[in-house]
Parts: C-alpha cells; sequence; structure tokens
C-alpha cells in the first residue's frame, strides 16, 4: 500500500503542513506523520476525508497511481 507515500505527496503538492492536515481530518500531527512514515494506517473514515480535501480518489491514496 503506497497511503503514507501518497498522503505526503498530496499533502506537500497542497503547500500544506502536517499539522494543517491533521486538523482537517481531525486526527493529530503525530497520526499524520504515522501514516506518512507508515507507522500504521489510517482508520476508515479518515481516507474518505483526505480523498475529497486533495480532489483525489481512494484506489490513487491506496496505489499512488494518478486518478
Amino acid at each position: 500500500m503506497e497511503v503514507g507515500k501518497t498522503v505526503r505527496e498530496l499533502r506537500a503538492e497542497a503547500g500544506m503542513s502536517q499539522e494543517e492536515l491533521a486538523e482537517k481530518v481531525f486526527v493529530s500531527r503525530q497520526t499524520i506523520s504515522n501514516w506518512e512514515n507508515g507507522k500504521f494506517y489510517p482508520d476508515v473514515q479518515s481516507p474518505a476525508i483526505v480523498t475529497e480535501l486533495f480532489g483525489t480518489s481512494i484506489d490513487n491514496l491506496v496505489t499512488g497511481d494518478p486518478p
């Protein structure tokens, strides 16, 4: 799964800090860091918020392939 890498890339492209993304997804900055570093994966609800926020698909988030 490419979730962490994709979250990092989408966040960077949007010019957003981990803290800013965390606030929008209702998690801590440390949680975003853990996703991006592959320490654990998002819960079921968070990917839906992330994909809506960045205008991408769950497929893109999981595989890293462009929509």
